[in-house]
């Protein structure tokens, strides 16, 4: 097979994270240098007093826009390639950042008492931050920014792979645009897969032309999208060896799945344990675990004094619509190694609500559901007994959400690797609830069971962190069932 040879071009490549990590510098850079600006506008010599103290400041800045950014999504790298939604979120992460910095007592410096400085403050950090996410949307969304990238086979995990990158995009609007990534085509060894399209994306040759394909597309990286059963042949070993020698970076198709979506690619890890489970965990884990039970503790205790206050409006709210039936609800659920528990929660159902039906799942404008039920539901309140599990040990505050054992005895006959989720505790909150919407059917539940092993994989304090601000905005949207 004959190739063109092809000119060399000028790239500018960013990793998934490198990207992440220059829109975090720059807006960091942004806003403390708007700081800077208003704290130098003091006549002097309080402005070298107040200067002098800057890097504290500036350190407490960059903490609260962290926490603040991480609430709106705005390092999500699909979004942040639209100028529209980039803007937007963006935006009000920095009028809230800066509202809240303002206003913070002792910890943050004296603010000039003249509107215009705090004016200043505000429009730099707002229409810097503005600026400098319009510049990126236009500019690193580029072909010269975009990873061109051969894929190794044709088969469902490659088409899992271009359905991932094509659903990430339409976030922003435009092919590939939000991914960071170019699929120049496929390499298969299938003779009568050679000349034809999959998906849209041509397949360019056999193994055996992997390495002038690679001399003349000169792609950024080649990703292996072969199954754990479709064993790569000594040939493609070499010439994918060879290609690294090249200095070709080579990634599998799980790792740049989980990378793009959070999620872990379930139905095309066949045997390999890699795929489902953390390979190693670091030298602080058991340290990390240890802490996270005496959070939970400590989070537990006053949870449950909310418990009590809300308790009585319950009942009087049940009273009052005439709901009959216990104020509290004991039901069965799965916990770590798929032991059972009785999980609690306040009531929010009819007495009858299963009678002939047995156990199902809640759907939207479930009939079942009583008046008040709705309303705690909707705002998770139904939820908050549950601190009671949390405090026994039967569950914790971030994990994967606990199921009933019917439910999990269906699913585990339907999806591969279901148990795998229990190998961790329950949690109230946790990586599938706020990134995925309520699950009502297997469907649901097996993309649910990405997220969950995406969780167990990555388990750790920042990952807990960014769950625990992506659940406020969950829980404001109403969207409980």
């Amino acid at each position: 097979m004959m190739f063109s040879k092809q000119k060399s071009r000028i790239s500018f490549l960013l990793q998934h994270a490198e990207r992440k990590l220059l829109l975090a510098v720059v807006d960091l850079s942004i806003l403390n240098g708007a700081l800077f600006l208003m704290l130098s506008l003091w006549p002097r010599p309080a402005s070298a007093r107040i200067l002098g103290r800057f890097p504290w400041h500036a350190l407490l800045l960059s903490g609260l826009w962290l926490v603040v950014s991480t609430f709106f999504n705005v390092y999500d790298l699909a979004k942040a390639a639209s100028a529209i939604h980039s803007i937007g979120g963006a935006g009000a992460a920095v009028l809230i950042t800066l509202t809240i910095y303002t206003l913070l007592p002792y910890v943050t410096p004296v603010l000039p008492s003249r509107r215009a400085q705090i004016g200043a403050f505000f429009l730099t950090g707002l229409f810097g931050v503005a600026f400098w996410r319009f510049i990126y949307a236009t500019i690193f969304s580029q072909p010269s920014f975009r990873r061109r990238a051969l894929v190794i086979g044709t088969g469902q995990p490659a088409r899992t792979l271009v359905g991932a990158i094509r659903e990430t995009a339409a976030k922003a609007g435009n092919p590939y645009r939000g991914t960071g990534y170019e699929l120049l085509g496929f390499v298969n060894d299938d003779p009568a897969k050679q000349d034809r399209n999959v998906d849209g994306v041509p397949i360019l040759g056999a193994g055996q032309d992997l390495i002038q394909l690679a001399k003349v597309l000169q792609p950024d990286e080649i990703i292996i999208a072969t199954t754990y059963a479709q064993r790569i042949n000594s040939d493609l070993f070499r010439a994918l060896l060879a290609c690294y020698e090249m200095g070709i970076p080579l990634t599998t198709m799980a790792t740049l799945y989980e990378r793009m979506t959070g999620r872990v690619p379930v139905q095309h890890a066949g045997q390999d344990l890699s795929v489902l489970l953390p390979t190693s965990r670091p030298s602080g884990f058991r340290l990390y675990l240890a802490v996270r039970r005496l959070l939970d503790i400590l989070f537990a205790s006053p949870g449950l004094f909310i418990v009590l206050v809300v308790t009585p409006f319950v009942w009087l709210a049940n009273l009052l619509s005439r709901s009959p039936g216990d104020l509290f609800y004991h039901q069965a659920r799965v916990g770590q190694g798929g032991k059972p528990y009785w999980m609690i929660k306040f009531r929010s159902m009819r007495v009858d609500a299963e009678a002939g039906t047995g156990a199902v799942w809640a759907r939207e404008n479930d009939p079942r559901v009583t008046s008040v039920g709705c309303f705690l539901r909707q705002t998770r309140l139904d939820e908050l007994p549950q601190w009671w599990n949390v405090l026994k040990g039967d569950m914790t505050l971030i994990g994967p959400r606990p199921e009933r054992p019917e439910i999990v005895s269906e699913l585990s006959g339907e999806i591969p690797c279901y148990g795998l989720r229990h190998v961790v505790k329950p949690g109230i909150t946790g990586w599938a609830q706020v990134r995925y919407r309520y699950g009502a059917s297997v469907e649901d539940s097996f993309i649910k069971l990405q997220y969950d092993l995406y969780y167990i994989k990555h388990q750790g304090p920042f990952i807990d962190l960014e769950i625990v601000l992506k659940t406020v905005p969950v829980i404001l949207g109403l969207k409980g069932r």
